[in-house]
């Protein structure tokens, strides 16, 4: 190609862009029912979107969790409708959550003495504060704020979210200013649908992977698991985790009412939540046992003791053939000596195998012993807009572990017996 010709097919390709803005920018051919409690909304219409969307779209996870949310988000909900009267279709669902933030959030939870020595950098984290427009759940990880319609176009469909977020920046204002808006979890084949989005000033950025053990369909249960590894896996397992809680007296069993623990459990997750590099909340108390109360049949919580004494949890909800394993804690003094950590992981590919589920979802960081299990990265990113460019830069790194490590390869099962 000459440089003529490339000249023009530059050109082609700029103006080719320069519509696609202009019609991104322009509003869509669609109409919208946005509300500040998903029971202002038609039920009926967001399960019908929803039950293509699994667990964490449903309704009722989402009344149940409006009420238990902790208190720096509020919820958002929004219906998108195509057509008009009799012809009016709905097209999508969408969840969103606003987070008041600050960069105090961002810094590691160093006690009480702590505090009490804190510096200028600390009193300004405390004072700078951002307000996050979130398309999507920051409670759980994966696509869990947009739901289409079976044969809806995406193209369209997320030309609809794009104006939904719009709008309610907008609308808010007179609460606060939006500083910063992204559409998180993002995975195949949704980056693809709302890659057109980058038109419209959002930039998709790659965050840590999330980790995907896939169950095999020979394992009814944990021991089938077991058996499958590799035998200096298998020994590692039983030696290193196993023997060593059974000589310190630890047992697994199932809470099927965390009522009445509920106080129990939040400490032990609060253990782990203050030592992450980030909080951008913490959840409430109440908030365990209404998820139990939510998700029903699809819940458990794996629980080890000593002694009667609750050293760690970890909870898993079946989203369709997926256990997504996903709030932990754990006493952090008793963990120093004990691989409780490593012992809820393998708890939770039991209580996967106990909800039928295909895979388990395991999530971002701690890749090294999720990959030990055999799970296998499943590349996730996000889309992010925002406004002020140095403070909404730190937010942005700190919030959505950018900067991260490649999962490394593990291959824990036994190799396939030759054919003769």
């Amino acid at each position: 190609m000459n440089i003529p010709d490339k000249l023009r097919s530059i050109k082609a390709s700029l103006s080719e862009r320069s519509r696609e803005r202009k019609r991104l920018r322009g509003p869509a051919d669609l109409n919208y029912a946005i509300a500040d409690s998903i029971e202002m909304l038609d039920p009926t219409a967001w399960q019908a979107l929803a039950d293509h969307s699994g667990f964490f779209m449903s309704f009722a996870y989402l009344k149940s969790l409006e009420q238990v949310l902790p208190h720096n988000l509020s919820p958002r909900y929004a219906l998108i409708y195509s057509g008009a009267g009799a012809e009016r279709m709905p097209v999508a669902a969408v969840y969103m959550q606003i987070a008041e933030l600050n960069l105090a959030q961002a810094r590691p939870d160093k006690g009480q003495a702590a505090s009490v020595r804190a510096g200028p950098l600390d009193e300004l984290a405390k004072k700078t504060t951002q307000r996050i427009l979130s398309c999507g759940n920051l409670l759980t990880f994966g696509q869990h704020g947009i739901a289409l319609a079976p044969g809806a176009d995406p193209k369209l469909a997320w030309h609809g979210v794009a104006e939904v977020l719009y709008r309610v920046r907008q609308a808010d204002k007179l609460v606060g200013k939006t500083h910063f808006i992204m559409i998180k979890d993002l995975h195949a084949p949704h980056t693809d649908h709302a890659a057109h989005l980058e038109h419209l000033s959002y930039r998709y950025v790659e965050t840590e992977p999330n980790m995907v053990l896939a169950l095999q369909d020979d394992w009814k249960h944990y021991d089938d698991y077991l058996a499958s590894l590799a035998s200096k896996y298998r020994s590692s397992v039983r030696n290193a985790v196993f023997k060593a809680l059974d000589e310190a007296a630890c047992t697994i069993e199932q809470l099927s009412d965390l009522d009445a623990v509920q106080e129990q459990i939040h400490g032990l997750y609060k253990e782990v939540q203050v030592n992450a590099g980030f909080r951008p909340f913490e959840l409430r108390p109440e908030y365990f046992p209404a998820l139990q109360k939510a998700a029903g049949e699809r819940f458990r919580c794996s629980v080890l003791k000593r002694d009667g004494e609750m050293l760690g949890f970890l909870i898993s909800v079946a989203d369709g053939e997926t256990s997504i394993a996903y709030h932990i804690g754990f006493k952090r003094a008793a963990a120093a000596d004990l691989p409780i950590y490593l012992r809820l992981l393998h708890a939770g590919i039991a209580d996967a195998l106990s909800m039928g589920c295909k895979q388990v979802s395991f999530g971002r960081t701690a890749l090294e012993p999720k990959a030990a299990l055999g799970a296998k990265p499943q590349t996730f990113g996000i889309l992010v807009r925002h406004r002020q460019p140095v403070l909404n830069k730190m937010i942005k790194h700190l919030l959505l572990g950018i900067e991260h490590d490649d999962a490394p390869e593990r291959s824990p099962f036994k190799k396939p017996a030759k054919l003769a």
